[in-house]
């Protein structure tokens, strides 16, 4: 189904057409674009509230700049519906997020107005930068860079790392912050603090108002920006260092803060901008999820919604007729609770996701012990590190994707040292709509090449339990489990905790001829498969594995000796992960048998739902019964054997 936009909207095909526009006419636009982006999201779903709270910049942006030419960087790309249907979308924006369809964040090979693709945070000051860099040394003088940047990404390392280099880069840099105290969940720390203070200075912002007055009479005296700067700026030097010493102290030109959703003056404001060499800021005052009033009211619930009707704001639920499994998150946050009542030495530690890793169970339940510390991946690991190293059990709970960004904290500051800490990877393989950014394909790879870690991945609620209760037991060196985003597979799963010992697997099926061995909750799928595979006469051992490091041994020798075929099945990338773990072993013992191993090939798998992705990769039931299917009709796999 199309949703039809509104006139103005209707005849919009690039920025070049909205520049056509008469700027009076922007005020009805920015109406419509907000209503397409209603309209839309609450049939097909997606993000939500980023978006609706940045549709008056988005225009002004476009309207003012000459974009691509002038180029445009946003940060994480939640906020970006509104710029990709204005940038020749339109028509193909109800396939948003869909398989196939198009990227729920900007994408460089999708259009050239996606300057940089952008899933993880704190990314756009440093890309706009360099590109910034680029066009100086090309001799690009009057092309103008943007990076619009929200609070909560700004508290994002990396960000302050670019802020110090465009200080002394003089670059022709704008950053334009976008301050609406939220990321997904509302915003943490001193920096909120700052930027609060700013917005609710009387005395400053009058001061600052003066500037703007003074930068309006630029067309009626033909004085340069940069004149009317320099003489503004020395009556406020005093003024400026104490009330803006944050980013005057980088060398960044600091203006505002400025009514984000007031598309006439952001227009005025931005070309004023263009005439003011160097790296500047620009701070937006914008409300998250403006325009619809429960997304205001309640940011984090309406961050992604999912479907929902777009006038009584009910949020469609998928209605079952048997009881459901919890998602694996949830799991994990009541279990947390449970586990620090009995110990007190556990802690809680997340980087800016207590909602959607579900610490916020325990940061309500025990607020004194569990902590989230913005979005610094980095420092949420090595602030666990520094825990363990009086005793306590920090778990510390990361999405797999943003894990990435601390593997150097993991090696240096946890593993090196032989730390206690417990690294809990929610959204562990594919992540589904949201893409190549956000999928946890490469955990397993990267966690079991580093001494002193287990790895270790639960089949379902019951395991995750177990896995966590095992992981806060007195122990050397650190406890990685790695989980996926969505359902479980057990309804009753508030089961009694029972110690795993590590590197121990279990027999879910006997079999002949051939194996299957799964880690983690990709083995419900191997269960539907054998199922499938017994109707055709088939019978496959199936062998849940539990841990990728260390690796079951007895198992294994046990499985090598019966078996001469055998399929490794995982939702992480093939090339270093749990089949290459497996195959590795089967030739340090010096057995022979012919393995087939299923999971992420070494290419970027784009967005869509789970299943379609799993059966893209050929590991959904199907692909694993085919698998076995085709390894049970080879009839020249050589002889297993053991050298021991």
């Amino acid at each position: 189904m199309l949703i039809k936009p509104g006139e103005l909207l209707a005849n919009i095909d690039s920025p070049a057409d909205l520049r056509k526009l008469d700027q009076t006419q922007l005020v009805q636009l920015s109406a419509e674009l907000r209503q397409f982006i209603i309209d839309n999201v609450s049939v097909y779903g997606g993000h939500f509230g980023a978006s609706l709270g940045v549709v008056e910049l988005t225009v002004a942006l476009h309207y003012a700049f000459n974009t691509p030419y002038d180029q445009l960087v946003w940060d994480v790309g939640h906020q970006a519906y509104g710029h990709k249907i204005l940038t020749g979308r339109l028509k193909e924006f109800h396939t948003n997020r869909k398989y196939g369809g198009l990227s729920g964040f900007p994408k460089r090979k999708e259009s050239p107005y996606d300057t940089f693709g952008v899933g993880h945070s704190s990314t756009s000051i440093s890309a706009a930068l360099g590109m910034a860099v680029a066009s100086y040394y090309k001799q690009e003088g009057d092309r103008q860079h943007i990076a619009v940047i929200g609070d909560g990404a700004l508290t994002g390392g990396m960000a302050f790392e670019a802020m110090n280099h465009a200080g002394v880069s003089n670059s022709n840099l704008l950053i334009v912050l976008n301050d609406n105290c939220m990321s997904i969940d509302p915003n943490v720390g001193a920096l909120k603090d700052y930027l609060t203070d700013i917005t609710t200075s009387i005395t400053y912002n009058k001061a600052k108002e003066e500037v703007w007055k003074l930068l309006g009479k630029f067309s009626k005296f033909g004085t340069s920006a940069q004149d009317i700067v320099s003489k503004v700026e020395a009556s406020f030097k005093s003024f400026l260092l104490k009330h803006s010493n944050l980013f005057e102290s980088l060398n960044l030109r600091y203006f505002g803060p400025v009514d984000g959703h007031d598309v006439d003056h952001l227009v005025h404001i931005f070309k004023d901008l263009q005439h003011i060499p160097g790296p500047k800021i620009l701070h937006c005052i914008t409300t998250k999820g403006k325009g619809f009033a429960l997304a205001e009211k309640d940011q984090t619930k309406w961050h992604a919604p999912g479907t929902f009707d777009k006038i009584t704001g009910e949020i469609y639920k998928k209605v079952y007729d048997t009881p459901q499994a919890p998602r694996y998150q949830d799991v994990f946050g009541h279990t947390l609770v449970e586990l620090a009542e009995q110990n007190p030495k556990i802690m809680g530690i997340t980087p800016a996701m207590p909602s959607g890793s579900s610490l916020n169970i325990m940061m309500k339940a025990m607020p004194e012990r569990a902590f989230d510390v913005g979005i610094a991946e980095q420092h949420a690991v090595t602030f666990s590190a520094g825990l363990a190293t009086q005793g306590l059990v920090p778990f510390c709970n990361i999405y797999s994707t943003f894990m990435q960004r601390a593997y150097d904290q993991v090696v240096h500051d946890i593993c090196i040292q032989n730390l206690h800490v417990v690294l809990c990877l929610d959204r562990a393989g594919f992540a589904g709509a949201d893409g190549p950014t956000h999928h946890g394909a490469y955990d397993i790879a990267f966690m079991r090449c580093i001494p002193n870690i287990v790895v270790a991945a639960p089949m379902n609620e019951e395991e995750l339990r177990n896995m966590m209760y095992s992981a806060q037991l007195p122990r050397e060196g650190a406890y990685c489990i790695r989980y996926p985003r969505g359902q479980g597979v057990m309804p009753n799963w508030r089961t009694p905790f029972q110690k795993i010992e590590d590197g121990t697997g279990r027999i879910i099926t006997e079999g002949e001829e051939v194996a299957i061995l799964t880690i983690g909750h990709i083995g419900n799928y191997a269960v539907e498969a054998c199922q499938m595979l017994e109707e055709e006469g088939l019978q496959p051992a199936h062998y849940d594995m539990r841990f990728a490091k260390p690796l079951d041994e007895a198992m294994l020798h046990q499985v090598f000796k019966k078996f001469r075929k055998v399929i490794t099945v995982e939702d992480g990338c093939l090339m270093g992960g749990f089949g290459s773990a497996v195959a590795e072993w089967m030739l340090d013992q010096g057995y022979s048998a012919r393995i087939k191993r299923l999971g992420i090939p070494d290419q970027v798998i784009e967005h869509g739902e789970q299943l379609e992705l799993h059966r893209e990769c050929g590991f959904d039931p199907e692909g694993i019964a085919q698998a076995v299917r085709e390894m049970a009709a080879l009839q020249t796999a050589p002889k297993s054997k053991s050298l021991a």
